[in-house]
Order: C-alpha cells, then sequence, then structure tokens
C-alpha cells in the first residue's frame, strides 16, 4: 500500500497524557475518539515534544503563561523544536502534505486560541488565580511559529480542549486547519512555502 503524502503536526499531550501536569488530565493515555478518524484516513502524525515536562519534569506544579514566558524557557522551546523544524521542512521538500498543527486549547504553553494565565501569591509562592486567556497563544507555540516562519514555513494552526476530550473533534479540527489554509494569500503569502532543495554536486 502506498503512504499517504499527508500528515499533520500534535501537540505532545494529545497522543500522551502522562505529560500533563499530574491530576489535570482527563484521559488516561491518548485523545482516542480525536484520533481514531485521523488515523482511519491515513494521514500520518509528528507528535512534538511536550516543553513543560522536558524542562521542569512530571513533578513541576500548575503554572500560567506568565510563569513560562522566561528567556530560558523559550531558549529550551527552540532547542528541542529545532529537530522537528527539520523533519517538517525534509517532508515538505518531499511531496507531503502538512495540514497544520494542532494544539491544546487553554494551555499555558500549546493553546493556539486560547492560553492560561496565573499570578504568583506573594505569601504561598505558588500560582493562583487561573483564568483562560482567548485570542492569546501559549510560549511554545509563539515559538513554533516563529521558527516556522524563520524557515520559509507558514502552517495553520488549531487546538483542542484536552480537558473535555470528548468534544475534541479532528472532522472539526481539520475544517479549521483548511479555512485557516485558504485565508493564507490574504495573509500576503500562500499557508506553505519552502525554499527549493539545493543539492550540490561537490565533495
Amino acid at each position: 500500500m502506498e503512504r499517504s503524502y499527508r500528515l499533520v503536526v500534535l501537540c505532545h499531550c494529545i497522543l500522551n497524557a502522562n505529560a500533563i501536569v499530574d491530576g489535570e488530565a482527563r484521559y488516561p493515555g491518548a485523545m482516542g475518539e480525536f484520533l481514531a478518524p485521523l488515523v482511519a484516513e491515513g494521514t500520518g502524525i509528528i507528535q512534538l515534544p511536550c516543553p513543560e515536562s522536558t524542562f521542569l519534569g512530571l513533578r513541576r506544579c500548575p503554572m500560567g503563561v506568565e510563569q513560562y514566558d522566561s528567556p530560558a524557557f523559550r531558549r529550551h522551546c527552540s532547542r528541542i523544536l529545532e529537530p522537528f523544524m527539520d523533519q517538517i521542512q525534509d517532508a515538505l521538500q518531499n511531496g507531503v502534505q502538512v495540514l497544520g498543527v494542532v494544539g491544546v486549547k487553554g494551555s499555558p504553553s500549546c493553546g493556539v486560541t486560547a492560553t492560561c494565565t496565573g499570578r504568583m501569591s506573594p505569601d504561598t509562592r505558588k500560582v493562583v488565580d487561573f483564568a483562560v486567556r482567548y485570542g492569546s497563544a501559549g510560549v511554545f507555540i509563539q515559538v513554533l511559529r516563529r521558527e516556522l516562519l524563520a524557515r520559509g514555513i507558514d502552517l495553520p494552526m488549531t487546538d483542542v480542549d484536552n480537558g473535555d476530550p470528548s468534544s475534541a473533534s479532528w472532522k472539526a479540527a481539520r475544517e479549521e486547519l483548511t479555512a485557516e489554509a485558504a485565508e493564507a494569500p490574504a495573509r500576503g503569502g500562500s499557508n506553505i512555502f519552502v525554499p527549493p532543495l539545493h543539492i550540490s554536486s561537490g565533495f
């Protein structure tokens, strides 16, 4: 059977709830209802690394976008994304359609249409007063978009709510990605542009 030459980029915890802050996961392993139709239609998956667990580990406390928005965390995001940027660029240069990126709504790192804010309590030194901030992306997604654009790649992005996994629909997510890709010319370019691949004949 021939491969589909089609894939989507997913944020880590869509496929691995074990990376989520302890006590916050709403499904045991992967978002099966979201993933099943994606797999059935033959779409491949690139799973991005979890920036939070690779930065602070699995015993980290809940935090908001303000706490993650630091030079050190942004540098960490850039570093762990590099091989995945290579993989995405190589796929595009070899005829693979990259449908876009699906993040995690309300995540301080991986939110696309909404992120999470929090305030550091001066008394307990813990983050309190969490709230969802709509119309704002998480830190990891900001860095991801910047790294893609630096390579001339403008991928559509959307997100799903992993706090309510039964509401997550691949059909809806794909429609959102398709709609955003169609709007790319209005932003001043195509949704996917990759510089030509130069092959040297020298040694």
